[in-house]
C-alpha cells in the first residue's frame, strides 16, 4: 500500500525533473545506474564511519531515481524487458549496500553484534523475498504477496537510521530491524504457501486434462 502511494505522489513531483533530464538526452538507463551508484556511496561510504544522518540524506537523494528512470522510460516510449531486468538487479544492489553497511559500523564497533546481526538478516532475508517473486514469475506463477514489501522495509529503515544519527538510541534501530527481519520471513513464508497452492491447482488441471484426454 505504501508503495502505491508513494508512486502516486512521487510521480506526480518528479515528472517535470524526468522531462527535463530526457530533453538534456540522458536516458533511463543511465539514471537507474547513477541512482545506484549514488546510494552505494552513501551507504559504504558513510555508514561504516557512523555518519549515519549524512548517508541516510545522500542514499534518500538518489533513492527517487528509481521512480525517475521509470517515468522517463514511460515518457519516452523506451520502455522494455531490458529496463525492468536493469531496474529489478540494481535494486537488489541497493538493497544490499544499505544493509551491508550498517552490518559494517555496528560490527566494526564490536559493542552492537545484535543490531549487526539483525541488519545481516534483513539482508538476507530481503533478497530471499524479492527471489521468490522473481522466481515464482520465472515459473509462470505469481508471488506478489506479503507484508514487507521493498518500499515498507527500505523506509522504514532509512528512516531509523537518520533518526539514530541524530541521536535516537541505538536500541531503537534494533527493535525495528528486528521486526523487519521477521515481517521478511513472513513474506517469504507467505510467497511460499501462495506458489505452492498455484502448483498444487496447476498440476490438479494437468492430470484432469490428461484424463479428459485419454
Amino acid at each position: 500500500m505504501l508503495n502505491r502511494l508513494a508512486r502516486a505522489l512521487t510521480t506526480r513531483l518528479l515528472t517535470p525533473v524526468a522531462r527535463a533530464l530526457l530533453r538534456l538526452g540522458v536516458s533511463p538507463d543511465a539514471v537507474t545506474v547513477v541512482g545506484t551508484l549514488g546510494v552505494c556511496v552513501g551507504a559504504l561510504g558513510f555508514y561504516p564511519r557512523g555518519e549515519l544522518f549524512w548517508g541516510t540524506v545522500v542514499i534518500a537523494l538518489f533513492v527517487f531515481s528509481d521512480l525517475v528512470d521509470g517515468i522517463m522510460a514511460r515518457a519516452s516510449g523506451r520502455s522494455s524487458r531490458w529496463g525492468a531486468y536493469l531496474d529489478s538487479t540494481m535494486d537488489r544492489i541497493a538493497d544490499a549496500a544499505v544493509f551491508s553497511g550498517l552490518v559494517l559500523y555496528y560490527a566494526g564497533r564490536g559493542d552492537d553484534p545484535v543490531i549487526a546481526g539483525l541488519a545481516l538478516a534483513c539482508l538476507v532475508l530481503g533478497q530471499v523475498v524479492s527471489y521468490a517473486r522473481a522466481r515464482a514469475e520465472g515459473l509462470g506463477m505469481r508471488a506478489d504477496v506479503g507484508i514487507a514489501e521493498r518500499a515498507e522495509r527500505l523506509v522504514a529503515t532509512l528512516l531509523t537510521t537518520g533518526l539514530v544519527g541524530l541521536g535516537l538510541p541505538d536500541v531503537v534501530l534494533l527493535v525495528v530491524l528486528a521486526l523487519l527481519a521477521v515481517a521478511s520471513l513472513v513474506t517469504v513464508i507467505q510467497r511460499m504457501v501462495t506458489v505452492r497452492r498455484q502448483s498444487q491447482a496447476a498440476d490438479v488441471d494437468t492430470v484432469q486434462g490428461s484424463r479428459t484426454d485419454a
